[in-house]
């Protein structure tokens, strides 16, 4: 082993036993040490950081900017014992953050993903099941990709209809009701994971039967891909494996707000109700939920309708 794969081993351990998770963190600071050993570098310069950070050329900046930043944080650790390290500085791939504009589904394009995803290949086994139940579970609570994935089987009660959500992101835990269709969902899965593969060396409720260990946010991610693809949600763009399209991040935006609509269809005053949903959704700052006003214009209106009917009622 090289002095900076050993340098890595132990800076990833130090991090995560301060609780980060860091598993893309490792995987892009494995593949820039391969780097630097293709190159033969005893120690990392900044031009070296920056010639295997804008790999691919033509690459989102935003992705380029990201991968120099997780070798920046690497070499100002090195630096303490390796003094020949250069740090690359700050904002030397600068780029301005853009949240993506979300895609709402429509009914029709999440009853085609669930019939998509129960015809995952292999049809015999329990990957079809897994990953439909996931994506409805996704689109019906709002929950984030990992919070899922991290389930496991005492978090997830049957019997009373809740989700206790544990080390979610920034660190903050909860408590999800489902609804009883939700749980009557889950329980028909439980059972048949339970019958397809009696044994498993994991605690989690959503299992991969190829491996009988927990699914993983890439496999999720993939295969969300490939039924996405199947249901002509994603049409096929040169370079995308799987085209391009409404991402599985988007049944949260869904979620949001289409609870947001019910509520002013409802009647209900919304900015009353606002501060339970962020609450729901784990979102640290309010500010996180209200974003969705100036993303979605179909909320933006509704507010601005019910804001005109107050002022015509009290003029």
């Amino acid at each position: 082993m090289s002095d900076l794969r050993d340098a890595l081993e132990k800076y990833l351990a130090i991090r995560r036993a301060l609780g980060f998770e860091l598993s893309s963190v490792e995987r892009i600071l494995n593949s820039f040490i391969g780097y630097m050993e293709q190159q033969e570098a005893p120690f990392i310069t900044t031009k070296l950081a920056v010639d295997w950070a804008t790999q691919p050329k033509g690459g989102d900046q935003a992705y380029l900017a990201q991968r120099l930043a997780n070798v920046r944080r690497f070499a100002a650790w090195q630096r303490a014992t390796d003094p020949r390290t250069e740090v690359p500085p700050a904002q030397l791939l600068p780029y301005h953050y853009r949240r993506q504009h979300p895609h709402i589904y429509t009914d029709d394009e999440i009853q085609r993903l669930m019939r998509a995803a129960r015809e995952l290949k292999p049809t015999r086994g329990l990957r079809g099941d897994t990953y439909a139940t996931v994506f409805g579970l996704l689109v019906v609570t709002g929950l984030r990709i990992s919070e899922v994935m991290a389930l496991d089987r005492a978090d997830v009660d049957l019997e009373n209809g809740i989700l206790t959500i544990r080390r979610a992101k920034f660190g903050k835990s909860r408590m999800v009701p489902i609804h009883e269709s939700t749980r009557d969902a889950l329980k028909r899965y439980a059972e048949l994971r339970d019958e397809l593969i009696p044994v498993t060396i994991t605690q989690a409720f959503f299992i991969s039967d190829e491996r009988r260990t927990r699914i993983t946010n890439w496999s999720t991610r993939y295969n969300f891909c490939r039924a996405s693809r199947d249901a002509g949600l994603r049409a096929p763009v040169e370079g995308y494996r799987h085209g391009h399209g409404p991402r599985i991040h988007d049944m949260r935006h869904r979620f949001a707000v289409q609870t947001m609509i019910n509520w002013y269809s409802a009647g209900l005053d919304v900015a009353r109700e606002i501060p339970k949903l962020s609450t729901y959704l784990g979102h640290v700052h309010i500010n996180d939920t209200y974003w969705y006003f100036e993303a979605v214009p179909e909320l933006l209106q509704l507010a601005t309708e019910r804001l005109t009917e107050q002022e015509e009622m009290e003029s």
